[in-house]
């Protein structure tokens, strides 16, 4: 599958409707149960590859901060929130993990405490292979797209964390006194 054909499902899923990563998941999985089963498959393995380009050590970090906290699978989770955003959104965390302080939503989670994970985004292929076939998506041999925790630099660090993505420390870090 495409990069493109991939990012047509959630585009479609959030276009001129936009909503809770649930909404977009449910709409995403509708459109994608329509066609054959091995586009659902494809589909499925092409997520397994935005997982692991986006399997950043720095995101990982950014999402500790916006999240006070972050496991594997809560940064997994994470990044399915960041796919529910769209492409742009993605591509641009990756390429540079402080400029999500320009999300809007980022912004006021500094305030509200939001958090932000997307587990649904995350099976849409394996609920869609189910709704068309009645069957289990067929299991995938690839990694799980993330660091090694144990190679992670401290996040709890804040001088680290500060140097490394300053824009979102100045939001979610209380100031140095």
């Amino acid at each position: 599958m495409r990069t493109d054909d991939f990012w047509a499902v959630i585009d479609r899923a959030t276009a001129d409707r936009p909503g809770s990563p649930d909404e977009v998941a449910k709409r995403a999985t509708a459109d994608l149960a329509a066609l054959d089963p091995t586009e659902i498959v494809a589909w499925g393995r092409h997520l397994d590859k935005v997982l692991a380009a986006s399997g950043k050590e720095d995101l990982w970090a950014a999402a500790y901060l916006i999240n006070g906290g972050c496991s594997d699978e809560g940064f997994d989770n994470f990044r399915g929130w960041l796919i529910a955003n769209g492409r742009e959104t993605l591509a641009r965390a990756v390429r540079d993990p402080d400029s999500l302080a320009d999300v809007p939503a980022v912004r006021a989670a500094a305030t509200t405490g939001a958090v932000f994970e997307a587990e649904e985004v995350l099976t849409i292929a394996e609920v869609a292979y189910r709704e068309a076939t009645g069957d289990e998506f067929p299991p995938s041999d690839s990694p799980p797209g993330r660091p090694d925790p144990s190679m992670l630099w401290d996040f709890d660090d804040e001088d680290e964390m500060q140097r490394r993505l300053p824009r979102l420390s100045s939001l979610f870090l209380e100031p140095p006194e």
